[in-house]
């Protein structure tokens, strides 16, 4: 199926998405959903577009998610696809900060200046795991491939009147230099794996591998897939899907793709190199 996408309001977002991502007139959206109408998907897409700094937040692990009554906890993987001059990401603080110290630097404001604050421009890419401190900035587009579940912490959001969660946060939190080895660049490699597992697994790949993307990807172990067209255009069946699009299709789906066609390719699990 192709998924639906739901446009989010943000007082960070965008009054300006390019042209693929309609019905957004007048709206300030920051972030587009990819959902399946009465489904629960163990995976989420979504397309983020930045005018201000996102809160500096956390995301719980699973067990620290499901003991707060969520039904997990969130990881993610960020895939820039355009950045404005000077960008950045943030990931990680640049020294170890105990729960004290973090405290502090959230009450205070300080904790802009501890965040390690990344240059970023398109085709990098960075998977955030549970407990990281991270941040957007402005200036930024992205694909986020996530875990399906809805919980954030912030822990600082800029004097903005929305809730912080400060106590959540901080107890869930490693606030510490990033050094996730799963981060790097998109290469012109036919297809990259970005991600191994074992909550998703991503892919990146180009014209005939959006196909086949190789022996150790999806056609092992048959899961469902979620394609997400960077550019070009993928194709099942009678549907058609352009960068703006999110097609989640079995394992077993007849797939075509245009030649100079890119895009992101995820199943929920390990890839069969970290079964």
């Amino acid at each position: 199926m192709k998924l639906l996408p739901r446009l989010v309001e943000k007082p960070w977002g965008r009054t300006d998405l390019p042209a693929s991502f309609s019905g957004a007139a007048g709206q300030r959206i920051g972030e587009v959903w990819f959902e399946a109408p009465h489904a629960n998907l163990p995976l989420l897409v979504k397309w983020l577009f930045t005018s201000a700094p996102l809160s500096i937040q956390v995301h719980p692990d699973d067990r620290q998610g499901r003991a707060s009554g969520f039904v997990s906890g969130k990881e993610e993987c960020w895939v820039v696809t355009a950045a404005e001059p000077g960008a950045v990401l943030g990931i990680g603080t640049t020294q170890p900060l105990d729960a004290g110290q973090l405290r502090a630097a959230a009450l205070s404001g300080a904790i802009e200046q501890l965040m390690d604050w990344k240059p970023v421009r398109a085709g990098d890419y960075f998977y955030i795991p549970a407990g990281t401190v991270h941040a957007i900035g402005a200036g930024v587009t992205l694909v986020e491939v996530q875990q399906h579940a809805d919980v954030t912490y912030r822990l600082y959001d800029y004097g903005r009147p929305r809730e912080l969660q400060l106590d959540a946060a901080i107890a869930v939190s490693r606030a510490a230099p990033y050094h996730d080895p799963r981060c790097g660049r998109l290469t012109a490699a036919p297809r990259q794996q970005l991600v191994s597992g074992p909550l998703f697994t991503l892919w990146h790949a180009r014209g005939s591998a959006i196909v086949e993307p190789g022996a150790e990807g999806p056609e092992c172990s048959r899961p469902d897939r979620w394609i997400v067209p960077l550019s070009g255009a993928v194709s099942t069946g009678d549907l058609e899907a352009h960068t703006g699009d999110c097609l989640h299709v079995p394992a077993t789906a007849a797939i075509t793709a245009d030649a100079d066609a890119s895009a992101l390719i995820a199943w929920a699990g390990p890839g069969v190199d970290a079964a």
